[in-house]
């Protein structure tokens, strides 16, 4: 009998390669596998055209795409960035690397995002920025932030990380916010081999700064361009030159070729591997929904969830596991590997030095306790699934 790893039941890796990836890197390598070529600009035009805006540019990894965002928008020391505490680090880490106080707003209990009903009321006359973030798959509410933050005059940073190809009322994930953030990270729904990621806006200046700052701020002026504006007594009167100037301080957050090859193979195989994951969160939900003491995922209307992940709240008193033994039996006798995403932000001992508390934010603090995610991803079989939920009904009380 197939173990099960070989089902798809680990946690690890998000997406799937294949021969098609191994050609598209081989190709990259004969031409010498450049930084930033061809290959990442055409994946940018394509990914761009995917999410129905009009720029795009790919950086080193999710982290980067956020805090380019925090960089373009000039978030700088003493302002105010408003993000949920249900999310990976970098989400808060982006704006209070760049000096900015980080605030958190509590989030929805049923789709445990950002909950828009608590976020007017943390918003302060420092607030620069809005980063909401679509957790699991599922787009937060768009237009209850959006109503808020254009009343306030707050640009908006979509965290996309986990949806890719998700969907808010038939606008993608990444196309609302002044700016949309992505990860191509291996756990993934899609991934560039491993690391990765891309800003998306229909900002013009917004995606001129970005393009600067992901690169040093480089500017190179030669004869195509303009001439570079140097003392007269330097450089004879009309002569051409090259030169390359930087227009501030800035950082390398570039993509490689080889990973925007695989990433334009990864896009066109985006839908159909959401599908499948869909399609797996379809069975194990009809398969768990009738186990008392969880709680499986909910949808809002009008989302197109493309389950990143497949959350799942313990009620220990009914179900008869804490969640701690959940997780410690599934992994040590079922050999599933359950995941605990995520320990809330304020309960770290960097937002702790922050002068965040534990009791700040009880609905997250409620997910911490008792919410575990199932593994889900393109590989999953049939057999797989039908072994996950046998677990859950053999452990039940």
């Amino acid at each position: 009998m197939a173990t099960p790893i070989q089902h798809g039941l680990e946690i690890k890796f998000g997406s799937e390669y294949g021969p098609e990836e191994e050609q598209a890197v081989l190709e990259i390598i004969r031409k010498g596998a450049p930084t930033s070529g061809d290959a990442c600009i055409a994946f940018e035009e394509e990914f761009a055209a995917y999410c129905g805006t009009k720029h795009a540019r790919v950086v080193s990894n999710g982290t980067a795409a956020l805090f380019m965002s925090m960089a373009a928008l000039d978030i700088r020391p003493g302002d105010h960035v408003i993000t949920t505490p249900m999310t990976w680090i970098a989400t808060a880490a982006a704006p209070a690397t760049l000096g900015a106080d980080v605030g958190f707003v509590d989030v929805d209990p049923k789709t445990f995002n950002l909950d828009p009903n608590l976020l007017e009321a943390a918003i302060t006359p420092k607030t620069k920025a809005i980063i909401p973030v679509h957790l699991y798959g599922q787009c937060c509410d768009m237009d209850a932030i959006l109503a808020i933050a254009n009343k306030h005059g707050i640009p908006v940073v979509e965290d996309a990380c986990h949806t890719a190809g998700g969907a808010y009322k038939g606008r993608k994930a990444g196309s609302m916010g002044i700016t949309g953030c992505f990860s191509f990270h291996e756990q993934k729904n899609m991934s560039t081999l491993g690391e990765g990621g891309v800003v998306v806006t229909n900002d013009a200046e917004i995606f001129e700064r970005i393009a600067l700052y992901r690169s040093h701020c480089t500017r190179v002026y030669g004869k195509s361009t303009k001439y570079c504006q140097l003392d007269e007594a330097k450089f004879p009167q009309g002569k051409r030159f090259w030169w390359q100037d930087f227009d501030d301080v800035g950082y390398n957050f570039r993509m490689t070729d080889v990973q925007a090859a695989v990433g334009r193979v990864q896009l066109r195989k985006l839908d159909a591997m959401n599908d499948r994951r869909r399609e797996s969160a379809a069975i194990m939900t009809e398969g768990l929904k009738d186990i008392p003491g969880l709680t499986l995922p909910h949808t809002d209307p009008g989302c197109h969830h493309v389950y990143h992940l497949y959350p799942v709240v313990i009620d220990p008193e009914v179900f008869g596991l804490t969640k701690e033994d959940l997780v410690h039996t599934m992994y040590h006798e079922k050999g599933i590997k359950l995941g605990t995403h995520y320990i809330p932000l304020h309960w770290s001992t960097a937002f702790q030095k922050r002068g965040f508390k534990r009791g700040q934010f009880p609905v997250a603090e409620m997910a911490a306790e008792r919410l575990v995610t199932l593994p889900i991803n393109p590989r999953q079989t049939q057999e797989g699934l039908d072994y996950l939920i046998a677990c859950f009904h053999e452990l039940a009380k």
